[in-house]
């Protein structure tokens, strides 16, 4: 070129340093690119212009994540955005690498970045050491976009706060990682120090409860929003000459300081501080702006849902009660645990009612659902239940009491609940219980010796289906040494169980666990239900379980009252419009000698009740009542079985023919049992056989 010529046009110039230029304007999402720069797309060598998702088909997925990123970044640091770019073909394979560089602006009327740069490519290296940088260079990117995704998988995965700072103490950046971590929050117009890493306990004093407007780099970043970068101690000194003092005896060397930004909202700031020099180059900013930005979500998330848990735990807690003092001659313990997921709160619930006479009253149940609104009705139903039971009504009053109210709280529409119940009333000095239940499952018993059983209680539909439905009562006592367990369904299912199998694992547990010998200390059974059922803390769980347990002590027993030692027992009514549970009292016999030494004996036992119950059934209008008692030490034990009912035609023994479909009922019992008899009551009879183990 001569003096004096005009010097050539800027395009020019660039297209003979094989460079492009391209601008972008999120705007109109709109990507303009000259021949030079079409050519490195993979395009025609003409100027064009291409919509957003045109130009990013000729880009690495990551790349342009990576671009938008840089591109925010040099926005809030007003700096240049440099960045590595792999173009790809319509095959999905890179085929050149291009270095982009460019001057980004954000309109904030538009809300849009308006980008003007230049793309130019990156020369293969040859052999020799440049080769060794370039895969240097390349495994470092890989390293780099596996990082990112572990971080942001692991930061995902994270449900609380804590969990989050664990999270982020463990990242290891790929070549330059910090070994001190701090996360700053902000109270208010106060710094504070949410979490840190690397320092001893106490040494984050200085930095907490540090006014906004102090000249600290977290200060200024949660100010700006704007991330401060300081390559070695020279640099911090002269940038923070008030703030050098109180990190230089850390002995860190370089300090990045990044926002905590979420929707527009600057929350925090993140520190990360090395004992080596790190110049931050734009792909390792890249690197921590990435970090920090998915931290701030993590933390965002994290802090709502501990703010729900804490709510959720704040109102299961005040609905919950206290068991109050200890009961002279019971024991009681209970546990409640939430569900696994959303609010964690649900509809189970557990009370005990102090009643006029030294008498209290126990109550569990379950109102359908684990929501709030299921948490509501059970905090509504349970003062409802207090109320009733204060009022002196009797238990089946107090559930048809309760279940009216519930229907005219929960309506009858799509939205309408119902809760299940059981209501005991107990007293303390006879051990006497007599229990309605609406639609809830039967309790267990757990007697002296170990062996465990459910109790059959009479019951009504659940509570809100039905204002006007009917809670028999069923009573009987509660003996020395023995203990009652009364739960929710949530206890018997969890861990995917039906009602059946779930049964039996609870069985298995209440069988196995060590009594304590005066029968006062319940806790040790409690934490060992739950502990057993509702897995490693923090799993999700479907429903929510409650559990309440009641022994009667040795002292609970009256002065001069001989306890009956050795003694295990059923009792069970079948109704004339039950005789499904016929199967069921034959069940709870063979349960009851689940340890009798003669197989034959208890098969006969099973079928003489179920003759004596079914005679009952068919002759006569009246419901059964069946009662099996085992008393005696193993090997010498002595069964007797009584049925009642309120019939006043006596049984007799007949000669039934050889095709006569009854009859034989008695010359059963004759033939199978050690002895028998009939007794005729004031209103009706008992007819009853004894067994005795080994004759």
């Amino acid at each position: 070129m001569r003096t004096g010529e005009a010097l050539p046009a800027a395009g020019d110039v660039l297209a003979t340093l094989a460079t492009g230029l391209w601008h972008w304007s999120t705007g109109n999402e709109l990507v303009t690119v000259d021949e030079e720069a079409a050519r490195l797309l993979g395009l025609p060598a003409e100027r064009t212009t291409l919509t957003e998702a045109q130009a990013r088909a000729r880009l690495h997925p990551v790349d342009w994540n990576e671009i938008t990123a840089v591109i925010q970044l040099a926005v809030a640091e007003g700096t240049l955005a440099e960045v590595r770019i792999r173009i790809m073909d319509e095959h999905s394979r890179v085929v050149r690498v291009v270095r982009s560089r460019s001057k980004p602006s954000f309109d904030p009327v538009k809300k849009a970045y308006e980008v003007i740069g230049t793309l130019q490519e990156v020369t293969e290296p040859g052999p020799g050491p440049s080769a060794g940088r370039r895969t240097v260079t390349g495994d470092w990117r890989r390293s780099r976009e596996a990082f990112l995704l572990d971080a942001g998988r692991a930061l995902a995965e994270a449900r609380s706060t804590a969990e989050v700072l664990r999270v982020a103490d463990g990242l290891a950046m790929p070549g330059f990682s910090p070994d001190r971590l701090a996360v700053f929050g902000v109270q208010g117009d106060r710094l504070t120090i949410i979490g840190q890493h690397g320092d001893r306990p106490g040494d984050d004093g200085p930095f907490t409860q540090m006014p906004l407007e102090t000249d600290y780099p977290a200060a200024e970043v949660v100010r700006t929003g704007r991330a401060v970068y300081l390559s070695s101690p020279a640099d911090y000194k002269s940038r923070y000459p008030v703030a050098w003092p109180l990190a230089q005896h850390f002995g860190r060397q370089s300090w990045a300081f990044l926002p905590l930004t979420v929707a527009g909202r600057t929350m925090g700031a993140w520190m990360a501080a090395f004992s080596h020099p790190v110049a931050f180059t734009p792909d390792e900013r890249s690197v921590l702006t990435t970090v920090a930005r998915m931290l701030a979500q993590a933390l965002s998330r994290a802090g709502v849902a501990d703010s729900e848990r804490e709510l959720a735990e704040g109102l299961q807690r005040s609905m919950l009660p206290s068991l109050g003092p200890r009961i002279p001659g019971m024991c009681v313990a209970a546990r409640y645990i939430p569900t696994g997921g959303g609010l964690q709160v649900g509809g189970d619930w557990y009370d005990l009612i102090p009643l006029p006479g030294g008498r209290f009253a126990l109550a569990i149940g379950d109102v359908q659902g684990h929501d709030v609104r299921a948490a509501g009705l059970m905090g509504q139903l349970r003062i409802a239940l207090r109320a009733y039971a204060a009022e002196g009504h009797r238990p089946d009053a107090v559930l048809s009491r309760a279940s009216r109210f519930l229907h005219g709280m929960a309506g009858d529409g799509a939205d309408a609940r119902f809760a299940t119940c059981l209501y005991a009333e107990a007293d303390p000095a006879t051990g006497v219980l007599e229990i309605a239940r609406a639609g809830h499952p039967d309790p267990a018993i757990r007697m002296a010796d170990g062996t465990v059983m459910t109790r059959p209680t009479a019951g009504g539909l659940p509570l809100g289906i039905d204002p006007d439905a009917d809670y028999p009562t069923t009573r009987f006592t509660l003996e020395a040494g023995e203990t009652m367990m009364i739960c929710t369904d949530g206890l018997i299912e969890a861990g995917g169980h039906d009602m059946e199998s779930g049964w039996r694992r609870i069985r298995r547990i209440l069988e196995g666990h060590l009594p304590d010998p005066d029968g006062d200390d319940l806790e040790p059974l409690a934490d060992d239900l739950v502990q057993a059922v509702h897995g490693p803390t923090g799993s999700r769980r479907e429903d929510d379980m409650a559990v309440l347990l009641l022994s009667r002590t040795a002292a609970g027993v009256r002065p001069g009252t001989a306890p009956r030692a050795r003694t295990r027992r059923t009792l069970m009514s079948v109704a004339q419009d039950e005789p499904e549970r016929i199967a069921e009292a034959r069940q709870h016999v063979r349960e009851l000698l689940h340890d009798w030494t003669s197989a034959d004996q208890v098969d006969s036992a099973v079928l003489l009740v179920s003759e004596m119950v079914t005679n009952v059934l068919v002759h006569t209008d009246a419901d059964a009542m069946l009662l099996a008692e085992v008393t005696g030490d193993k090997g010498e034990r002595r069964l007797r079985v009584e049925v009642t009912d309120a019939g006043d035609d006596l049984p007799h023994r007949r000669r039934p023919g050889e095709l006569a479909s009854s009859g034989r009922g008695l010359l059963l019992i004759e033939l199978l049992a050690e002895s028998w008899g009939v007794d005729p009551r004031g209103e009706g009879k008992s007819i009853w056989f004894v067994l005795c183990e080994g004759a």
